[in-house]
């Protein structure tokens, strides 16, 4: 992997953006006092919000309308968000190296996160929130928590599949080289593995936090009977002014979650971007690479620099030279015996598990009556026809764009903002619109409901096609230059065949969040109403209203059994056709 560095000596400013007229370079220790300013701010803002979660829980939620209420709204659900992200890709990065580098535990870990992507939030929503109300009785961090998972559940599976998706595109060649070196597990992760992941993780760390503005107003805004879950932020601003048809405050949280994504693509994704271009799989340097003026900024700051000196790299070296104890020939050996035991035990107790679970299950679904079934059935195969009507539509214009993007580094640094932007408003606030644009045709839910799972799911194609286009070797699009490739034909040997790999992991996530896009797609509130049409979504929907929890096992049950035969079917033959024919060797 090339590492390609910055010169230290160019000034932060030198590319443009907002602080191009301060001169940091001449004054270095500008970005340290802004730096700790910021820390400090953010240390007491997260103070502040945990005294309140440490607190007792609100018996009745009062969301204001008053645009005011929108500052403190908007810092409340972008914490959730950011420690949901962070709870997501430290699960993503362990379930996806443990699918990579085991056969067996790849043929079980792969579908159940498919099953798990793929089943709506709303199958989540009342267990988790219960649960964490139990757990924590009385108190407020319950019902945060919960919310946090739900959003975490919103967020993670994308990122397991792309960190799985990259472990196994890695050239066989470069593993081959590792074991001739004798690098040890920490070695191999720390400079092929995750290397090799770090682009199509920050990429897809964006679509997941869109993702997870998208089911923002399900988790913040959930009532269960006479039971009153609501939590002051910008997901249950919007559902409320939707519920009510007030456009204005709609329009007003829609412009908060603009402005506050706008940031985040300035401080935080845009300089991921920059630095992750190092880790192109590549000989030489590209003609032209993403810049960041953040990201320059905080090269020039000292305290940054002491802190990695004095913490991170000491850190890393105890890391390895821990590793480095266990001799490679070691690291394969067979477990001992209490290791195997323990392992036997913690397995059987597994299997008692989900044996206890399953008998309640059989129990609960043995009520079901006849229309119960059909109805089931029929919502099934009604959503799954949605589902790939969605992913057809998005694959066709998703494809050519995201190319188009990931190619081209000028119009990525305007597009990518843009795209990010569309990604994260949740389609959800948008959704009264198209009701009133639609509602008068014949078939006018129908047609929303495919408008709307679109709109949620559309992305996700979109941003891993730009993570495989940017990927893609420069010499290698160098060599279609010089050999004069026709359109076709650098679309057919190289463009389509390099992002591969990246698409099938977008069309998997896509199509999980079509699945959960369905619950609110096919049954809607809106002004005191509810607009439903036919489909397993509106069943979960309905069900979770009514407290259904029959049919709601029923539902999740028989949609877990569609995903489970296209993952067999589908997914897992294109997932061994990228490792196989379309894997970037030598």
């Amino acid at each position: 992997m090339s590492e390609r560095r910055q010169p230290a000596e160019q000034p932060s400013g030198a590319r443009g953006g907002p602080w191009s007229l301060l001169p940091l370079g001449a004054w270095p220790h500008v970005s340290d006092i802004f730096l700790f300013a910021a820390v400090f701010a953010g240390i007491y803002a997260f103070a502040h919000v945990a005294s309140n979660w440490l607190g007792p829980a609100a018996p009745h939620v009062v969301i204001e309308s008053n645009p005011w209420f929108l500052f403190g709204y908007a810092g409340a659900s972008l914490l959730r968000m950011l420690i949901a992200y962070v709870l997501s890709l430290a699960f993503a990065i362990a379930y996806g190296y443990w699918a990579a580098s085991s056969a067996t535990a790849e043929r079980l870990l792969i579908p159940l996160l498919d099953i798990l992507q793929s089943i709506p939030v709303l199958s989540f929503l009342p267990g988790v929130m219960l649960g964490m109300v139990a757990l924590f009785p009385g108190q407020q961090i319950g019902i945060e928590m919960g919310a946090i998972l739900l959003i975490f559940t919103g967020q993670v599976w994308n990122l397991a599949f792309s960190f799985y998706a990259s472990l196994r595109s890695i050239p066989s060649e470069m593993r081959e080289a590792s074991r001739l070196y004798g690098f040890t597990w920490w070695q191999r992760y720390r400079q092929i593995e995750m290397p090799a992941a770090t682009i199509g993780l920050v990429w897809n760390s964006m679509m997941s936090v869109a993702g997870g503005w998208f089911f923002l107003m399900a988790c913040e805004q959930f009532e269960l009977g006479n039971r009153d879950f609501r939590l002051p932020g910008l997901g249950s601003y919007l559902q409320t002014a939707a519920g009510a048809g007030d456009t204005h405050a709609i329009l007003w949280g829609i412009a908060a979650m603009v402005i506050v994504i706008v940031l985040l693509d300035q401080v935080l994704w845009r300089p991921l971007i920059a630095w992750s271009q190092k880790f192109k799989l590549e000989q030489g340097a590209s003609a032209e690479s993403a810049s960041s003026w953040m990201l320059d900024w905080l090269r020039q700051s000292q305290m940054l620099a002491r802190l990695h000196d004095a913490v991170v790299a000491p850190l890393t070296e105890r890391i390895a030279m821990r590793a480095a104890r266990i001799p490679p020939e070691q690291s394969g050996a067979p477990p001992s015996g209490v290791r195997r035991w323990a392992r036997r035990s913690l397995a059987a107790a597994g299997i008692l598990v989900i044996a206890y679970a399953v008998a309640r299950a059989a129990m609960l679904l043995g009520g079901l009556s006849p229309a119960e079934v059909a109805d089931v059935g029929k919502g099934l195969g009604t959503t799954l026809v949605r589902v790939f009507v969605t992913l057809a539509i998005g694959a066709a214009w998703a494809i050519p764009t995201g190319v188009a993007i990931g190619l081209n580094p000028r119009l990525a640094r305007i597009a990518q903002p843009l795209a990010q932007i569309a990604a994260s408003i949740p389609a959800t606030a948008l959704f009264p619109v198209v009701l009133l644009l639609l509602i008068g045709w014949g078939r006018g839910m129908e047609l929303a409901a495919i408008v709307l799972m679109l709109l949620g799911t559309q992305w996700y194609i979109l941003f891993n096609v730009i993570a495989g286009a940017t990927a893609l070797p420069t010499e290698l699009r160098e060599a279609a230059r010089v050999f004069r490739f026709r359109r076709w034909d650098r679309w057919r040997r190289l463009i389509l065949p390099g992002i591969f790999p990246y698409l099938v992991t977008g069309l998997i996530t896509a199509s999980g969040g079509a699945w959960n896009a369905s619950i609110i797609a096919e049954y809607f509130h809106f002004r005191g109403r509810i607009f439903a049409t036919v489909g397993i979504g509106a069943l979960i929907s309905h069900a979770t209203d009514t407290g259904n929890f029959r049919l709601l096992l029923a539902a999740t049950v028989a949609l877990a059994v569609v995903v489970v035969l296209l993952n067999r079917l589908v997914w897992r033959p294109l997932y061994r056709l990228a490792d196989t024919r379309f894997r970037l060797e030598g």
